[in-house]
């Protein structure tokens, strides 16, 4: 442990301890949690960003949408509205957030709201689209609304195993916080990840018996998307080009697309881009193409980088088990 750490180490105990009461509390009963009559299924991480949540929602929305009529309801980060919003035809990422925008622009047939106070924010979906499953878009620490159902989610080569409380490292709350989830996700592992690397990941969670283990990988698109059309991956690798994006780890994304050519620009994660942002970008650009995620696709498809803008989408794909991770699901759902 280095001096910085040593010297936030008491704070980690405080921060720690808090959560621990906070949770206490939940779990006797002494604070209020509120529990639906009807499947609400929250994913979340014990960590503070970057193990892709969003990707593991979409995964779910496509499982689920099919049979069920879905609603996913997040907070809405960095969004300029306040109170409940149910996504319409005139709202955008500033009125929903960038996470939440994109699930409304991807999937038009589920509802999709965003309200900090997720008990308020269930309350009004059931009275203005009585869905049939809900999914809480990082809400594994809000207990004030009990879920049915936990999937929680922990970054290959980033365990929450291995982390410490923030400030010391990024932990919510202690590893302890884990034995909620009947789900645990490891994200973003390598496609090869062998079976024994995936034993060693087991041992080193130490779940309890009534949890179930899965694996999963990002598969990047082949393809990348703008308004007015596609280019394929394969042809724009030697192409120089800007990769843009303002996400919590982005070295995949760059590694993905980028040559020794390419200028790389990182942005804080749910960056604001103002004006001169964009100004700056479009200078280091000069008319070159610029390729960004898609969560940052949806703040800046409408600025002045628009007529040179593509996007990369990703995907959750799990590596084996999508059978019994399809019946935990769906066995979960059909049970109300």
């Amino acid at each position: 442990m280095n001096i910085l750490r040593k010297l936030l180490f008491p704070f980690a105990i405080i921060y720690g301890l808090i959560t621990t009461i906070r949770n206490f509390f939940f779990d006797q009963g002494i604070l209020k949690s509120t529990k639906f009559d009807l499947p609400v299924i929250a994913v979340g991480n014990l960590s503070v960003g970057g193990t892709g949540k969003t990707p593991q929602i979409e995964y779910l929305v496509r499982m689920l949408s099919s049979k069920y009529k879905v609603a996913t309801l997040s907070r809405g980060y960095k969004r300029q509205s306040e109170g409940f919003v149910l996504a319409g035809a005139n709202d955008n990422a500033l009125t929903l957030g960038d996470e939440p925008f994109q699930y409304h622009q991807k999937f038009p047939k589920i509802q999709v709201a965003v309200d900090a106070n997720r008990t308020n924010g269930i309350q009004q979906l059931l009275t203005k689209t009585k869905p049939e499953v809900i999914l809480l878009d990082d809400a594994y620490q809000h207990r004030k609304v009990k879920a049915g159902l936990y999937v929680l989610l922990t970054a290959y080569g980033d365990l929450y195993a291995d982390d410490y409380m923030l400030p010391i490292g990024n932990l919510r709350e202690l590893r302890s916080g884990a034995t909620r989830a009947k789900i645990v996700v490891v994200t973003k592992c390598p496609t090869n990840l062998s079976i024994k690397e995936q034993k060693e990941i087991t041992n080193k969670l130490k779940l309890n018996s009534n949890q179930t283990l899965f694996f999963s990988s990002i598969a990047y698109d082949e393809t990348v998307y703008s308004e007015k059309g596609t280019l394929a991956v394969a042809e724009i690798l030697n192409i120089e080009k800007v990769l843009l994006a303002g996400i919590a780890k982005p070295k995949p994304f760059f590694d993905y697309l980028k040559n020794e050519n390419d200028l790389c620009l990182t942005y804080p994660d749910h960056h604001h881009f103002s004006n001169k942002d964009l100004e700056e970008i479009q200078a280091k650009a000069n008319g070159k193409i610029i390729i960004t995620t898609e969560k940052d696709y949806v703040r800046l498809k409408d600025s002045v980088l628009k007529n040179q803008l593509y996007y990369l989408p990703i995907k959750s794909q799990l590596l084996g088990n999508e059978m019994l991770f399809g019946k935990l699901i769906l066995d979960f759902v059909s049970s109300f």
